[in-house]
């Protein structure tokens, strides 16, 4: 009678631990799954990593677009960050410079990196920044403010139902990852 509830005790842990391994790769391959779905659904709202080359569009001055830009820090990130102007009304194809500024308030030096998003996520692939603080790591020294400009053009080819876009920014301290 032991051996017999001794080998339905071992089926039974081996049929757990089967299943929390199985989890445990499921969970894994969650980000590159999710990657390639928001890649083929446009969902994303990921922006490119690296700046986009500078090229002419005609501007759409019978468009206009309302531009949103929305600045936050993760909590265990020692930085007051906003952006120069709130919201800005836009036309397609023409190029538009905004300035943020971050401000260390930690004792030391910090390291952060920006990452950007764009909503609605459709809209990401036709807002192209030229220049931005969110291409690199930025060093913060003690008590001093960094003024970072951000150049981009939405591409006129943005679908005309797009009425409203926000580009949004979250900073994440990566001192320790240096």
């Amino acid at each position: 009678m032991g051996d017999a509830r001794e080998a339905a005790n071992r089926r039974l842990l081996l049929r757990y631990s089967l299943i929390a391994a199985a989890m445990f790769g499921f969970g894994y391959a969650l980000v590159p799954l999710y990657d390639v779905l928001c890649d083929i659904t446009g969902l994303n709202g990921k922006t490119a990593k690296e700046a986009a080359v500078e090229q002419t569009y005609q501007v759409d001055a019978e468009r206009e677009l309302g531009m949103e830009f929305i600045t936050s820090v993760n909590e265990k990130t020692p930085l007051k960050f906003r952006a120069e102007t709130a919201k800005l009304r836009i036309h397609p194809g023409q190029y538009y410079t905004v300035m943020f500024y971050a401000e260390n308030t930690a004792p030391g030096t910090i390291v952060a990196q920006a990452v950007p998003s764009v909503a609605p996520g459709l809209a990401a692939d036709y807002l192209k920044k030229t220049e931005c603080f969110c291409f690199a790591k930025q060093t913060f020294e003690p008590g001093k403010e960094k003024a970072m400009p951000v150049r981009f053009v939405v591409d006129p080819a943005l679908p005309k139902s797009v009425k409203d876009m926000t580009l949004s920014y979250t900073f994440f301290d990566v001192t320790a990852k240096q």
